[in-house]
Order: C-alpha cells, then sequence, then structure tokens
C-alpha cells in the first residue's frame, strides 16, 4: 500500500525490533488515516524538494512502543509521526523547510550538530490544519540526557 508517490506503508512502519519480537506493526482505522496525512501534507512535500528520503523511525504500535522504551503519548502510535534524513540535505536545512513552507503539528531538530550536516534527523508530525499546533523544538544530549529548547537553530 502506497501512502504517498514515494513512500509506501512498509517503509513506515519496518522495525528491526518487530521482526525480532515477532510483534505486529500494522497501523489500522484512525492510525492509517493520519499515516496518510501526514505522507500526503509533508513527507512527500520534503521528497519533491530534497530528494531521497530517508525514514528512521515510523509507526509504533502500542506493543513496539513498549518493547523500545518510547513514550506512551508519543505521536508515532497514532501514525502521526516519523523521523527523517535526507540523503543529500543538512538536516537542519530540512527542519527549517518544513517550518517555513508547509502545515505540521511538531518539528524537533534532534541531536543535530552545527558544522556536520548529516547529524541528527528531524521528527515531523502532523495532526490536522485545526489542529496542528506549529511547534518547533531542539533536542539535545546534556549530561547524558536529553534537553528540549523551543525553537530551531538559525
Amino acid at each position: 500500500m502506497k501512502l504517498s508517490q514515494n513512500f509506501s506503508l512498509k517503509e513506515f512502519t519496518k522495525s528491526m525490533t518487530a521482526t525480532r519480537l515477532g510483534i505486529d506493526n500494522t497501523p489500522e482505522g484512525e492510525h492509517l488515516h493520519a499515516a496518510q496525512e501526514l505522507f500526503s501534507q509533508v513527507v512527500q512535500h520534503v521528497r519533491d524538494k530534497f530528494g531521497i528520503t530517508r525514514i528512521n523511525s515510523g509507526y509504533r504500535s502500542p506493543a513496539l512502543n513498549e518493547a523500545v522504551g518510547g513514550s506512551s503519548r508519543s505521536q508515532h502510535c497514532k501514525g502521526q509521526a516519523v523521523d527523517i534524513e535526507c540523503d543529500k540535505a543538512d538536516n537542519l536545512v530540512v527542519a527549517q523547510w518544513i517550518r517555513d513552507n508547509l502545515e505540521f503539528d511538531q518539528i524537533i531538530s534532534e541531536f543535530y550538530e552545527e558544522g556536520d550536516p548529516s547529524s541528527g534527523w528531524v521528527h515531523v508530525s502532523y495532526v490536522s490544519p485545526e489542529d496542528n499546533r506549529k511547534k518547533c523544538l531542539t533536542a539535545q544530549r546534556v549530561d547524558g540526557k536529553t534537553q528540549y529548547s523551543v525553537g530551531l537553530p538559525e
């Protein structure tokens, strides 16, 4: 099944942990609909702008989310979020472009290091035009712990 022109449901649900543990990681109903919206409204546009876009983390069923120690509030569990990287683009530039050009719920520039364009990744979520918060955050590791700050680096 295709989520958009260049992305399949299989790519969005692929998980080595799910495969290893025999966990069904198939979204259904509202989670599948949310994934289709995320890809049509955000991820496909990123692919069209920046070229090859890799999914690092996509959908997580409740069982998979528990197995990987994810937050119970994670939008990954609702089909609303994806972590991506573009092969030929600076991850911070991708996050800034999404912020400036697309509708989204949340963008997090995760573990990006200035001067290293391939460091980190971009977490992006989409809910609906009326419910998107347009929230931008930066995640950095400080003394071994993840700390979030408001906004994206400029």
